[in-house]
C-alpha cells in the first residue's frame, strides 16, 4: 500500500495549480529531484524524510502540496488526520500555510467548499470531507505548543535555522507525538551552519526509517562555479526558482563584496555549511580559502612554531610558520582512546577526524592523554634540520610545558603568550593582517578549515579580542597554534636588523 502512496501523491500534486510567481495558475510540473523526494518520503518503511537544498527551489511549496494531499486523505485513510507545519517563527510557518491555502484556491469549487481557513487565534485549516475533523495547523518553534498532539504528518520548515534549545524541544515533541499514529515527518531546510547541528546530523547519520536527500556541493569551490551552483539548485534547469544566469551574477557580486554577503550566499544559495555569523568569526570561509594554494612556497629562513597543548578530550596541535615565504603547516594529535571515529561522533563531526588522519594531518599519540615530552619530540622531528626562530606557547600551561621541554631537550628561544584580551588581541590582529596581506599560505588542510570554522572572537568593552570556540565541542587548537606562530613571525620580521660593529674606546 505504501508503494502506491507515492504514485497517488505524485498524481495529486500534478493536478495542483501554482498559486504565485511568474507561472501562477499553471499546473505543477515536478522536476526529477522533486519526484525523487516524494518517492523517498512515502516509501515503505520510511517515517522521516530529510531534504537539504538551496533557497528558492520550491521545497516549501512541494511540502505544502504533500500536506494538502495528506489532510485530504489521498493516500492515508486514517480518521481525524492532523498535519502540523512547524517553523522557527509563526511568520515563517505562515509561508507554508499560505502555500496550502493557495493550492486550495486552485481546486475545483466543490472541493474548496470542504475547507475552512482560520487565521485567528491560530493558523488552521479544517477539511470537512471524508468524515470531517481533519486539520492542518501551523505552529512556531516552542515545544510546548506540540505537546499532546498526535500528527499523521509533520512538516518542519527550515529546520537548519531553528533556535537550538526551542528547536530541539519542538522536534522531540513532534516526533514523539507522531509515533502514536505511525505518522511521517518531512524535515526540509537549506544547510545548517555546521556539522553539529541536529539537521546536519539527520543528513550525515544513516538511520533506519530515514530517507535523506542532500543537494550540497563539495566545499572549497569558487562561489560562481556553475557546476556546483547546479548541484545546489537543481530546480534552476527546470524553471523553478532562480535561473543559473542570475545565480552566477549574484555569486560574482557576492565575491566582489566579500564578508557577510559572500558568506550568506554560500549558506543560502549554494547550500554550504558555513556560519552566517560574520561579526565575531576569526576568518570567514572564503578568507581562509584564499590562503590555500596548490603549490606551497619552500621552507626558507627560520621557522616559528606555535603549540597548543590540550587535555584528554581536547586536540593538541602545532603550527609551523616560515615568515620569509609565508608557508604554514599544521598538525594535530589526539590520544588513542577513544578512537578517531568514536571521538568524531561524540564531537558531532562524523568521520572528519578519520579523514584528517588519512590526509596525514591528524595522528594519535598516547592512550588517555597526549604525552607532552613525546609530543614535543614529534614536533621537533617535523622540522629537523630547520633553523627554529622561536617556539611560542600559551603561558597558562607554562609549568607543565617547561618541564616537558627540559625532558625533551628543547634548545631554542621560548616565547610565552597569554590567550586573553591583552596578548590575544595583538596576536589576532597581527594574524588577520598577515592573512589579508597574503603572507599566510597553506596547502588545502581539512584540519585548519575545521578549526577556523569553529573559531570566533570575543570582544571586551574596549573592543579588544580574544579567541574562543563557536560551539562547546569545537576543536580550535590548530587555529590557536597558527595564530601564535603567525603573530610571532610578524613580530620577528618587523624588528629591524641589527647593524654590525661595536663600541670603540679611545
Amino acid at each position: 500500500m505504501t508503494g502506491k502512496a507515492s504514485t497517488k501523491a505524485l498524481n495529486f500534486l500534478s493536478r495542483l495549480r501554482i498559486p504565485e510567481g511568474p507561472k501562477a495558475g499553471e499546473l505543477m510540473k515536478l522536476a526529477p529531484f522533486q519526484k525523487r523526494f516524494v518517492r523517498g518520503a512515502l516509501a515503505d518503511g520510511v517515517n522521516v524524510a530529510v531534504l537539504s537544498i538551496g533557497r528558492g527551489n520550491a521545497k516549501t511549496a512541494l511540502s505544502a502540496g504533500v500536506a494538502l494531499g495528506a489532510v485530504m486523505g489521498k493516500w492515508d485513510a486514517q480518521p481525524r488526520r492532523e498535519i502540523l507545519i512547524a517553523a522557527r517563527t509563526r511568520d515563517q510557518a505562515r509561508i507554508a500555510f499560505d502555500f496550502v491555502v493557495g493550492f486550495i484556491r486552485g481546486l475545483a469549487e466543490a472541493e474548496q467548499e470542504q475547507f475552512t481557513v482560520r487565521r485567528s487565534p491560530r493558523l488552521e485549516i479544517e477539511f470537512e470531507g471524508d468524515g470531517g475533523g481533519h486539520v492542518i495547523r501551523a505552529i512556531a518553534a516552542d515545544g510546548k505548543t506540540a505537546l499532546g498532539s498526535a500528527p499523521t504528518l509533520v512538516l518542519m520548515d527550515e529546520r537548519g535555522h531553528w533556535a537550538k534549545d526551542q528547536g530541539d524541544a519542538l522536534e522531540h515533541a513532534l516526533l514523539s507525538g507522531m509515533g502514536k499514529r505511525g505518522g511521517r515527518a518531512l524535515i526540509i531546510s537549506t544547510s545548517a551552519a555546521d556539522d553539529a547541528h541536529p539537521f546536519s546530523v539527520w543528513l550525515d547519520q544513516d538511520q533506519p526509517g530515514v530517507y535523506r536527500q542532500e543537494h550540497r556541493p563539495a566545499p572549497g569551490l569558487p562561489a560562481d562555479d556553475i557546476a556546483s551552483l547546479k548541484e545546489a539548485n537543481p530546480g534552476a534547469e527546470f524553471g523553478i526558482g532562480s535561473n543559473l544566469e542570475w545565480l552566477q551574477g549574484q555569486a560574482r557580486r557576492a565575491i566582489a563584496r566579500g564578508g557577510s554577503t559572500l558568506t550568506s550566499f554560500r549558506l543560502y544559495n549554494r547550500n554550504e555549511r558555513v556560519s552566517a555569523e560574520t561579526r565575531d568569526v576569526l576568518l570567514t570561509v572564503d578568507e581562509w580559502l584564499s590562503c590555500e594554494v596548490d603549490a606551497l612556497p619552500p621552507r626558507q629562513g627560520g621557522v616559528v612554531i606555535g603549540i597548543d597543548l590540550g587535555g584528554s578530550a581536547s586536540m593538541t596541535a602545532a603550527a609551523f610558520y616560515w615568515p620569509v615565504t609565508g608557508r604554514v603547516e599544521a598538525r594535530g594529535w589526539f590520544p588513542s582512546q577513544p578512537g578517531l571515529l568514536d571521538r568524531g561522533q561524540a564531537d558531532g563531526v562524523g568521520s572528519r577526524y578519520s579523514e584528517m588522519s588519512e590526509r596525514g594531518e591528524l595522528t594519535t599519540l598516547g592512550a588517555a592523554t597526549v604525552p607532552v615530552a613525546a609530543w614535543l619530540g614529534e614536533i621537533l622531528r617535523h622540522v629537523e634540520g630547520e633553523q627554529i626562530t622561536a617556539l611560542v606557547a600559551d603561558r597558562y600551561k607554562q609549568a607543565e610545558l617547561g618541564e616537558a621541554m627540559d625532558r625533551a631537550g628543547v634548545r631554542c628561544p621560548i616565547v610565552w603568550r597569554g590567550m586573553g584580551f591583552r596578548d590575544g588581541g595583538e596576536d589576532l590582529e597581527r594574524f588577520r593582517r598577515a592573512v589579508f596581506d597574503g603572507k599566510v599560505l597553506s596547502a588545502p588542510s581539512l584540519l585548519l578549515r575545521s578549526a577556523f570554522a569553529d573559531a570566533v572572537c570575543l570582544r571586551d568593552p574596549a573592543n579588544n579580542l580574544k579567541l574562543a570556540k563557536a560551539r562547546s565541542l569545537g576543536r580550535i587548537d590548530a587555529a590557536a597554534a597558527t595564530v601564535l606562530a603567525v603573530a610571532e613571525g610578524a613580530r620577528v620580521t618587523a624588528r629591524p636588523a641589527r647593524a654590525g660593529g661595536g663600541l670603540a674606546w679611545l
